[in-house]
């Protein structure tokens, strides 16, 4: 059996997630290419990279066009070959200088850091990298200073993150006619602007020169804001929303206050580079600066580069995140009369059923649904909690201490069929209690009215049977409610579901199998644990229950052999995250679709 060493959170981690009032648990970073990394490296046609310059100031950059320039060659091992802007591109120059001769580079032991974000902006998916430079070339190919760069990582740490603020865009590679316009400050309007318009930022930090950190900042267009830009300085801010709750990159910065922005103009291709000092504002400081915010970053821009046309791609936006909230203005703005007037949908609680100790029903009715955007079987909804539990800012919460700094905006797969009157003003989820949020669900009093706003829906987990041929659905628990909102439109004789399931959670099986009675015959489960959810039945008569449902049981876990014989034309997957990149192992070498519902 092989061993994992845990990854250790750094001083800077440690005293944010102190700080933040989180109560500290393992660190998920893998030290290697996970397999689920390698994967979506592959898939990603964005890759945000970022390294230290000779001060040891951190930059980013945006390589990419289209998947498959960025892929693993041994194990750990990445090679990345793009189409990049060879004079000004900051993180190509400090990492592969300016000779273009195709010359290769070799790195001496153990190499420069190099962070890394491999995106998918159109599957909302990303995964973080960490590694040191091994070698890299640089060759002019057409001319006007656009190079190809080859650059050889050897990975030390992958993470895969959440979809939370990710707005979708649609990736097209462009051959870019890179020029400098302005590397001094104020920026010019033009550069200004861009900043204020977008809608995500990439951001590289480091502790000190041990390891590195390239994320994603996504938001409404606006949520960055500019403090000042004059000939005293450049100085923006942007809010920290709430996410994963790891806090790497304001561990970093707490460490090491500098980081490297990137701000891309998916339009243009024009991008503004930039690094400087940071500050973590937290509590009433934040809020003093930016309205409505309780966590806020504020950088002091040291040098700049603004380069129009220097980007290798251009996006079509597509679907705006629904866990976006509204644009939070700084305080100087909110007091000149800057107000949102945006409205709200809104989603009203009409009916619950529990189906065991911890997975439930609710069906939600939306009262204005002509304001409502359609939704489609394989989506999922985002509902925004936060007047019914957010009890206003404190710096700390003994009783909760999770609950600092939560939006309380959840996302949960919608697991009902489109209505047969096509009018979607109603839908239903099924979740497990896991949280604040679907506590107050499980616990909220029925007869008493709850409507919450709807934020949107989104998602596009769509199970596509093709023409002919078969298809497999992997689910672990409640990962089977996306096949559960499609299982109408499928042709069942042509699908093949495996659902592992806890002894305790079969009340959701046999109710799966009233609603679906054919589904059964093409199921084959995995039974596991304690029992308890059988809706008042012993054990013996639920699993009798079952077995006459004509679903193939097994009580024990799933293993290689049960799938790796399986000859589906593709597969769905929708598990937990360490599941998944078990089956991702098992499956490999077979088309694969996956769902993450971790976040």
């Amino acid at each position: 059996m092989a061993f994992q060493l845990a990854t250790e959170w750094h001083a800077g981690e440690e005293e944010m997630q102190k700080r933040l009032r989180v109560p500290q648990g393992e660190n998920p970073t893998s030290p290697y290419l996970s397999p689920y990394a390698a994967n979506l490296l592959t898939r990603s046609p964005l890759l945000a990279l970022g390294t230290l310059d000779s001060s040891g100031r951190p930059w980013t950059t945006l390589w990419g066009g289209e998947a498959g320039f960025a892929w693993p060659v041994a194990q750990s091992v990445i090679a990345v070959k793009a189409t990049v802007d060879l004079e000004y591109d900051p993180v190509s120059e400090f990492l592969l200088g300016k000779s273009s001769n195709g010359q290769i580079k070799r790195e001496d032991s153990p190499g420069r850091m190099v962070g890394g974000l491999a995106i998918d902006l159109e599957s909302r998916k990303r995964v973080k990298l960490y590694g040191r430079m091994a070698a890299g070339t640089l060759k002019e190919t057409a001319g006007n200073g656009v190079a190809e760069a080859s650059l050889v990582v050897k990975i030390e740490q992958s993470l895969g993150n959440c979809p939370k603020y990710l707005n979708k865009k649609h990736i097209i590679p462009r051959v870019p006619k890179p020029t400098l316009v302005s590397a001094s400050i104020p920026l010019p309007k033009k550069a200004a602007d861009l900043i204020t318009r977008s809608d995500l930022f990439f951001i590289s930090s480091s502790n000190h020169d041990s390891d590195m950190d390239t994320n994603h900042r996504g938001g409404p267009p606006g949520f960055v804001r500019i403090l000042s830009n004059d000939a005293n300085g450049l100085i923006i801010v942007y809010p920290e929303y709430s996410g994963n709750r790891l806090y790497q990159t304001l561990g970093n910065l707490t460490t090491t206050p500098q980081a490297g922005l990137v701000f891309p103009d998916f339009n243009t291709g024009d991008v503004v580079y930039l690094t400087g000092r940071t500050e973590i504002l937290a509590g009433e400081k934040a809020t003093n600066l930016i309205s409505h915010t309780n966590l806020a970053v504020k950088i002091y821009v040291e040098d700049v580069r603004y380069v129009t046309d220097g980007l290798s791609f251009r996006g079509e936006i597509g679907e705006r995140s629904p866990y976006n909230p509204p644009v939070r203005f700084l305080a100087s703005e909110a007091a000149a009369g800057v107000k949102d007037t945006g409205k709200k949908t809104h989603a009203k609680l009409i009916e619950r059923k529990i189906l065991s100790p911890t997975v439930g029903r609710f069906r939600f009715k939306i009262p204005d649904a002509d304001k409502t955007h359609l939704w489609k079987p394989g989506q999922y909804v985002a509902l925004d909690f936060k007047d019914e539990l957010d009890i206003g800012y404190s710096h700390m919460r003994d009783d909760d201490p999770k609950s600092l700094n939560d939006d309380y905006i959840r996302t949960f797969t919608v697991s009902s069929p489109k209505d047969s009157t096509d009018t979607y003003d109603q839908f239903e989820i099924t979740i497990r209690k896991v949280g604040i949020v679907t506590d107050f669900l499980f616990r909220h009093n029925i007869r008493s009215e709850l409507e919450v706003p709807l934020n949107g829906f989104g998602g596009e987990f769509f199970i596509d049977q093709g023409a002919e041929g078969k298809v497999s659905f992997v689910a672990g628990g409640v990962g089977i409610t996306p096949l559960l909102a499609q299982v109408p439109e499928l042709d069942l004789l042509r699908l093949q579901l495996y659902w592992t399931v806890r002894l305790a959670d079969l009340g959701l099986v046999l109710d799966t199998f009233e609603k679906y009675p054919n589904l059964a015959s093409h199921t084959k489960l995995f039974i596991t644990g304690e029992m308890g959810g059988c809706d008042g039945m012993n054990e013996s008569i639920c699993l009798k229950k079952l077995r006459e449902s004509g679903a193939t049981l097994q009580e024990r876990r799933i293993e290689k052999n049960d799938v790796s014989e399986d000859s589906a034309n593709r597969w769905y997957l929708c598990t937990g995250t360490s599941f998944r990149d078990t089956l991702l192992d098992w499956l490999k070498g077979k088309q694969l679709s996956y769902e993450d519902f971790n976040y």
